[in-house]
């Protein structure tokens, strides 16, 4: 393999991390504008008293409106929809028993950016891997390597839904201001419904890993699960710090998720790991990257955040 090749190699993962990332803060920001005026919204108005009391008592919180002329470009923007009227709709037909309104449901529970957004750091860490270790593409045995490849990914995708449910799950009253398109939020899927993907993405997943890989990487995996549940779940909840929250975003999707897929393929490659310039370059990046992502991600939901302490 050319300094060339390896260098181009090196940018391509780069860019493909870069691209999760970036795509991951536009669709939460992009979001923000679109958000619908609280005061007509069923959904909110269904919520309990409580929520609504503090609601009328802040004089901070300012509900944002979308024009008409707006309305199409927005909705079709970002994942879930912004229209009550198409909510309740939605509502209505899980509770009539669509099968097709509740794998919809289910679909935006799991907040498809973050699923494309592990896919690609995936592929990036998987083509690094490959680039970095001589003959390993000629030589490679596919077909038992692309079975255990796709093992792996359902089991991060189920790691990733344990960790964006259970947030979806703690931050439901929070959501219904700052992001009223989500399942749980909108109503569209219930709390038992909800415990019950998270429970099933928070087993499966790890005993995947045990069963598939090795002993460090289960216990990698088992870091990043244990600080994605903590993040969301009280007493510790350190999303509510900001630097406890950007380092914990910092450390699973920065770090972890980016050196596990290394050596996961180097594993599968028979490929002893080496830290190579390259790939702590990467790993530097794309922590520091996350950690910046993290901060600011939330700063559109200060509005709703005020409103809901």
């Amino acid at each position: 393999m050319t300094m060339v090749s390896r260098k181009v190699a090196t940018s391509a993962a780069v860019l493909l991390m870069c691209i999760n990332s970036v795509h991951s803060f536009s669709s939460v920001s992009t979001a923000r504008t679109a958000t619908v005026h609280l005061t007509r919204s069923p959904l909110v108005a269904s919520q309990p008293s409580s929520l609504s009391s503090s609601i009328s008592r802040s004089t901070s919180y300012q509900p944002r409106t979308i024009s008409p002329s707006a309305t199409a470009t927005t909705l079709s923007a970002v994942e879930g929809d912004f229209d009550p009227e198409a909510l309740s709709k939605s509502v209505s037909d899980i509770k009539s028993g669509s099968l097709k309104a509740k794998l919809r449901a289910l679909y935006k529970f799991t907040r498809p950016h973050t699923i494309r957004g592990t896919i690609l750091a995936s592929i990036a860490g998987t083509i690094r891997a490959l680039v970095d270790t001589p003959g390993a593409i000629a030589t490679a045995n596919w077909g038992a390597m692309l079975p255990r490849a796709v093992i792996g990914m359902v089991a991060l995708l189920l790691g990733n839904a344990y960790i964006v449910g259970i947030n979806q799950i703690f931050d439901r009253d929070i959501d219904v201001l700052n992001k009223p398109f989500l399942p749980v939020a909108s109503g569209e899927m219930s709390k038992g419904v909800a415990w019950g993907v998270v429970g099933f993405s928070g087993i499966v997943g790890p005993l995947i890993v045990y069963k598939f890989f090795p002993i460090l990487l289960f216990k990698l995996y088992m870091l990043g699960w244990t600080l994605g549940g903590i993040y969301s779940i009280p007493p510790i909840r350190t999303k509510r710090n900001p630097l406890a929250a950007g380092l914990t975003i910092a450390s699973v999707r920065g770090f972890l998720l980016n050196f596990g897929v290394y050596y996961a393929v180097k594993d599968a490659i028979g490929a002893p790991f080496v830290w190579s310039p390259k790939v702590s370059f990467i790993a530097r990046f794309m922590t520091a990257f996350a950690t910046v992502i993290a901060v600011t991600k939330d700063l559109p939901d200060i509005e709703g955040d005020k409103v809901s302490v």
